[in-house]
């Protein structure tokens, strides 16, 4: 019997990721909004692993993504049809069409129900963000104008999509319920929009300018060190629109604001438009992973609907990748991104990665001693 033929995949694909992540008995992780963050159960890499629980998915910066099946993968070392029998049992020889019917049936109804308590629970954030964005003011002569320029990011000119908020709280989830207020400061916000152009979310940069990268050390209630950027709202699709200049045809696109805004003061693509793709799981979007040597194929699951896909006008799509990531794995998801463009695109004619070298960021570089930029320049 094939893997998508198993009656047990209904039951198992109907199991919220919490509980998987409860019988895994996964340790370190902290709930963040909708996410679980903290190191790795396999790599152990602070900070690149998260389940999405509304989702019910995971991520993993350096060992990849998928669903609760593929994190019992993950975790247990297995394969697919093993993951299957820790999760549900052993195969039944035969099962009634009547009972397998009814459990489809039945998984779709919670299938349902859980997008409709995620879209409930994604415009409540939304419109937090919203919120947040009308408080902040234009970025000149503000701590994130002067953090943009520590990162020597002296930008050609003001980009409508960054503001600056002078006083603004980092919430953190409460295990006892409700949120709680760990950090308060001045941040830099970056308006994300969405395939449309609207507003959908809100990325936070948190500042500290004592500090060497300008970025504000946050101290979870743990102890645990936290990341000093968030994303309030959505990012289904999305993207910071730093500059888009008229008549443009080509797009770059980094994970963050801070590498997106190094290729483009480098000018290494006149005339081109530079937006950041808030993470990336958005620019790359859900992939196939099932199969041998699928992992690092990158290949995109094209029926994802919420990934970044580029607006019609685009004819090259240019990705970078981040040296400072593991390799292969962040490889095969700017491919997949990348091949979803050319998939669902007809006008995209051209796909290219650049890359800083290994272990290397670019905006790093361009702090640094680090001068040369031949290898950023088009292919």
């Amino acid at each position: 019997m094939a893997a998508r033929e198993d009656p047990r995949l209904i039951e198992a694909q109907a199991i919220p990721i919490g509980e998987i992540v409860d019988r895994l008995a996964i340790e370190g992780l902290h709930r963040t909004g909708a996410e679980m963050i903290g190191p790795c159960p396999v790599c152990g890499g602070r900070d690149r692993f998260g389940i999405n629980m509304q989702r019910g998915v995971y991520n993993c910066r350096h060992c990849g993504g998928g669903d609760g099946i593929g994190l019992v993968q993950l975790v247990m070392g297995c394969d697919f049809k093993a993951a299957l029998s820790w999760l549900v049992g052993e195969a039944e020889l035969s099962i009634d069409p009547a009972e397998a019917e009814r459990r489809r049936r039945e998984h779709e109804r919670k299938r349902a129900a859980q997008e409709r308590d995620a879209e409930k629970r994604r415009k409540a954030a939304m419109r937090a963000a919203w919120e947040i964005w009308q408080q902040g003011k234009p970025t000149g002569g503000t701590a994130a104008e002067a953090y943009l320029l520590r990162r020597k990011l002296d930008l050609p000119e003001p980009s409508r999509c960054l503001r600056y908020h002078p006083d603004l709280p980092y919430m953190v989830a409460d295990p006892a319920g409700g949120w709680r207020e760990i950090h308060r400061g001045p941040a830099m916000l970056a308006a994300v929009q969405g395939p449309k152009g609207g507003f959908i979310g809100v990325h936070r940069t948190w500042l500290d300018l004592h500090r060497p990268k300008g970025k504000a050390q946050i101290v979870g209630p743990d102890g645990e060190p936290c990341q000093a950027k968030k994303m309030l709202g959505s990012k289904k699709g999305g993207a910071i629109r730093l500059y888009t200049p008229q008549g443009a045809t080509r797009l770059i696109m980094g994970e963050g604001i801070e590498t997106t805004a190094t290729a483009w003061i480098a000018n290494a693509w006149p005339a081109a438009a530079y937006w950041a793709g808030v993470d990336l799981g958005n620019m790359a979007g859900r992939r196939i992973l099932r199969g041998q040597g699928m992992k690092y194929a990158g290949v995109p699951d094209l029926d994802d609907r919420d990934a970044f896909l580029p607006p019609e006008w685009v004819e090259h799509l240019i990705f970078i990748q981040d040296g400072d990531s593991e390799p292969r794995s962040t490889r095969a998801k700017l491919l997949s991104g990348l091949r979803r463009a050319r998939a669902c695109r007809p006008r995209v004619e051209r796909v290219s990665i650049v890359h800083a070298g290994d272990g290397i960021d670019l905006n790093d570089a361009l702090m640094g001693d680090y001068t040369e930029y031949d290898h950023v320049r088009p292919d």
